[in-house]
């Protein structure tokens, strides 16, 4: 479900949408013959900032090497230059990404994700030999309209792969941008104005801006009601227990070799749910593979 927008008065908001709000831009999808049923339309938000988190299907890996984060990194620097947005923070996880985006004019963003999803998922599939759906459901997105939900929101984003035990300093994780603050590379990010909010002198800006970091944030900015083992430890489970073979890459296995491997993870420990995350397998298939091991 579609979260209402977060509110407040920070110096930061450019409310310059209050005249600018556009009609619901969704047709009606028709469910059965005669009968139509509204999509939830999508906040518009009046600062024109936007937390966009999207997943893959059953929670599947959005990336199995580094080219695949760097395609993703490659394809949202296009869209941004493409539809004139601000990129002020993200980060990719195997299964999920978080963005933080400003669009120029109200409702562009639904454009952006557009064209960067699908173009993904096409580049990804046609990689990988792989066919349907990549990119579950619709990305989520929550309106940022608050000076200290923004800062809040930036660190929570940057601080994920800690949170999910992948690298233990946030700077050595390399596909989010925090990297990108404190090591002022010239990337996608505009930095500037996030810095900007803690000092007008850029070297006291990143010193308070990696003393803000240090403090773990809190508050759960995942979009998300369920809270689950962490993907980094599921992650490396699965490759431990699959050797030199890809998650994604079990599902094209012969019957019989795929529906061992199947058990072989089952026994390993790891959920139905996780395996079906991992390998795009569905839980079905899997609890009857196990069935026929034991």
């Amino acid at each position: 479900m579609q979260k209402g927008c977060k509110k407040g008065t920070g110096r930061f908001l450019h409310l310059r949408y209050n005249a600018m709000r556009l009609a619901n831009p969704y047709k009606l999808t028709t469910t059965q013959k005669g009968d139509e049923m509204p999509r939830q339309p999508r906040r518009l938000s009046k600062s024109g900032m936007y937390h966009i988190v999207f997943r893959g299907v059953s929670h599947c890996h959005l990336f199995e090497e580094q080219e695949d984060f760097t395609k993703l990194l490659e394809l949202l620097s296009k869209v941004k230059e493409e539809l004139s947005l601000k990129v002020y923070a993200y980060c990719f996880l195997d299964n999920h990404c978080h963005l933080l985006i400003e669009e120029e004019s109200p409702g562009l963003i639904i454009t952006a994700m557009r064209k960067l999803l699908s173009t993904y998922a096409f580049w990804f599939n046609r990689k990988y030999l792989r066919s349907g759906t990549l990119i579950s459901n619709r990305y989520k997105s929550e309106c940022v309209e608050d000076e200290s939900y923004l800062l809040a929101l930036i660190r929570y984003i940057h601080q994920n792969p800690y949170a999910a035990g992948i690298v233990d300093k946030l700077e050595a994780y390399r596909y989010s941008s925090y990297k990108d603050y404190v090591k002022n590379h010239r990337s996608l990010v505009d930095t500037g104005f996030v810095l900007g909010m803690f000092s007008t002198d850029r070297a006291e800006a990143l010193i308070q801006f990696i003393a803000f970091h240090n403090d773990t944030e809190k508050r759960d900015y995942s979009l998300s009601d369920k809270t689950r083992k962490p993907e980094g430890q599921i992650h490396q489970e699965i490759c431990s227990a699959l050797g030199s073979l890809k998650p994604s890459d079990v599902c094209g296995l012969p019957k019989q070799e795929r529906d061992t491997v199947l058990a072989t993870l089952r026994k390993s420990g790891l959920t139905i749910k996780q395996i079906e995350r991992a390998t795009g397998i569905s839980q079905a298939i899997i609890a009857r593979s196990v069935s026929k091991a034991r």
